[in-house]
């Protein structure tokens, strides 16, 4: 079980394809373990030639959790008054320490939803870390743009489920309230992974602390007009939960940046999509590296 360290964190991560092809690094979202990388979209990208690396975020899966730290305070943390036992920023050294671990000095990222604020922080605070960087579903940090579809509130705030198959019904219920209204919706994937996820490392509360990390790290448009790393970023026009404006602003503020829209994609990677995204993402690492 490969583990990087980051000072007191223990990050697990794993990796799939040839070690002496291209790293590429998958940086996961809110709440969600590595596993939700689907294998297929994995699969693709060996295929494609890269050497696969993902990871648990800090407070999800197998990776540390900061339990220690008390609950956290969303309303709190978006008022303003509550503060973050960790940033984005220390999710991004996470990152780093990763490739640390495996020994790479250059990889390329890609981050959906909140791993696309972690990818636009390491390329903000380890520019020269990256070869290219994708960011998927993700917005700047600014609130006036990638706002979340009112209607999917109740559903996403609901109080965490006591038990397995409480958890799976939440789960579903969340799921096809961000989904691609563009593409079938897999119930039965879904409730598969749901109630794996929930076997190997069920924990709410560290998905809260994301949140609370997220809100706290503020709004990151001015520093990202500074980025010279190649971006590509790609965006759903259907997505409920971070709107499609999230993605133009991201791709406006970053000089260079490349804006792929996706019609009837939303907060979710179908399958139907699979070989969109990924030649999408090899096709901007291999101009990324001939340009280098």
């Amino acid at each position: 079980m490969p583990e990087a360290r980051h000072g007191e964190v223990v990050v697990h991560y794993e990796t799939e394809g040839d070690p002496a092809a291209p790293p590429l690094l998958l940086v996961m979202g809110l709440g969600a373990q590595l596993t939700a990388w689907p294998v297929e979209l994995r699969a693709a990208l060996v295929e494609r030639g890269f050497y696969v690396i993902r990871f648990d975020n800090r407070d999800v899966g197998l990776s540390t959790w900061f339990d220690h730290a008390g609950p956290a305070d969303p309303l709190g943390a978006l008022a303003g008054t509550a503060s973050s036992p960790y940033l984005l920023s220390d999710m991004a050294a996470d990152a780093v320490a990763v490739l640390d671990d495996l020994g790479v000095e250059h990889a390329h990222v890609v981050g959906v939803s909140m791993g696309g604020m972690i990818v636009q922080t390491m390329a903000i605070e380890h520019a020269g870390r990256l070869r290219s960087m994708t960011s998927i579903m993700s917005t700047t940090g600014d609130r006036t743009v990638g706002q979340a579809d009112p209607a999917v509130f109740p559903i996403l705030l609901r109080p965490p489920a006591t038990g397995r198959d409480e958890a799976i019904v939440q789960g579903l219920g969340a799921a096809r309230a961000i989904s691609s209204p563009g593409y079938p919706f897999d119930e039965d994937r879904v409730r598969a992974r749901i109630g794996e996820d929930f076997d190997r490392a069920y924990h709410p509360a560290g998905t809260a602390r994301q949140l609370v990390a997220i809100m706290c790290s503020g709004d990151r448009s001015a520093a990202l007009r500074d980025v010279a790393v190649p971006t590509l970023v790609i965006h759903g026009e259907g997505d409920p939960l971070v709107n499609v404006s999230g993605g133009r602003a991201t791709a406006a503020a970053i000089p260079g940046a490349r804006l792929q829209l996706i019609p009837g994609m939303g907060h979710d990677l179908p399958q139907a999509l699979v070989d969109t995204i990924a030649d999408a993402i090899a096709g901007h690492a291999g101009q990324a590296d001939a340009a280098r």
